[in-house]
Order: structure tokens, then sequence, then C-alpha cells
């Protein structure tokens, strides 16, 4: 069973939940990963908000194991958001899990009035285009070769939003 939550720092297991999102990013964002410490300096920001998809079974003893396969960070400033990271353990893509994720996510920006959602994403990445358009995500802006590494050409970034009717 998938469970979406809020990762709170006061939480019991805190410190190994974010060392699971520190593992998953670690396979999903391998040009730059955002390591546990990184991770922990920005959640102690009040505007820096996580949410995470917890995967929840039970073993043959009946004790329930509880793993992270996917997480969204996010800021929220005033009626504005961004997605900072956004990813889901690889064994756990194409099932539905980012957009059970979306779901959570959007019910946030709701409840916190927001007018828009950013996100900046790599032109080469188009499974996660594809996943970004699908929950109402428009290209708004083409950074040109953002994205560097040596002897490999360079890549654009996309900056896409997601514009919410305030009621």
């Amino acid at each position: 069973m998938l469970i979406i939550k809020q990762l709170s720092t006061h939480a019991t297991g805190y410190n190994q939940a974010l060392q699971q999102v520190a593992d998953i990013e670690t396979s999903v964002q391998p040009h730059d990963v955002w390591n546990y410490q990184v991770l922990s300096e920005l959640l102690a920001q009040d505007s820096i908000h996580h949410l995470s998809v917890v995967y929840s079974n039970s073993d043959v003893t009946g004790r329930t194991n509880n793993k992270i396969v996917g997480y969204c960070l996010y800021q929220i400033v005033f009626e504005q958001a961004e997605i900072l990271r956004i990813g889901t353990h690889p064994h756990y893509q194409r099932q539905g899990t980012a957009s059970q994720l979306f779901i959570a996510l959007n019910k946030e920006m709701e409840a916190n009035k927001v007018n828009s959602l950013l996100l900046e994403v790599r032109a080469d990445n188009v499974p996660a285009i594809a996943l970004y358009e699908k929950q109402g995500f428009v290209i708004i802006h083409r950074r040109k070769g953002y994205y560097q590494q040596p002897q490999q050409p360079a890549i654009d970034a996309l900056i896409m939003q997601r514009s919410y009717s305030i009621e």
C-alpha cells in the first residue's frame, strides 16, 4: 500500500527517512546529487516542505515495514511555489507513484492558495516532461545549454509551470 505524507523534522524516524530520500536521490539525480546533509539543511528552512511516498507492507511476523519510494521537495513563498526536487525509486517508476504524489502536492498547493507551481527539467528527460505535461504543466522558458558536463554536449533546461485557480 502506498501512503503519501509530509516528512516532519520532529517525527520519529526522521533521520532514517531522510537517508532513504538521499539514497533515491543518488539513483535518480546522478549528475547533481543532494546528499543527506544538503537535504537536512534545506528542510530546516520554514519555506521548504517535503512529501514522501511510503510503501507500507507487513512481513510474515505481522510487523509493518515502511520504505520511502518517492519524494517531492518544494518551496512555497507567498502565492508562488517551486518543486526543488522530485523523484521515484527506479523499482517504483511507471507504476503511478509520481501521479499519486502530484495529487497530494496539488492539494497542498490549493490549501496554501498557491497561484502557480514551477519546476525545472532537463530537456532530454522525455519521460519526466510527459508526466509533467499530463499533470497540467506547460513549458514557459528554455535555458540554452544550462546543464553541462565534461566531454558531453550541453543540455537545455526547461522551465515548466502549472497554474491554479484561486477562489
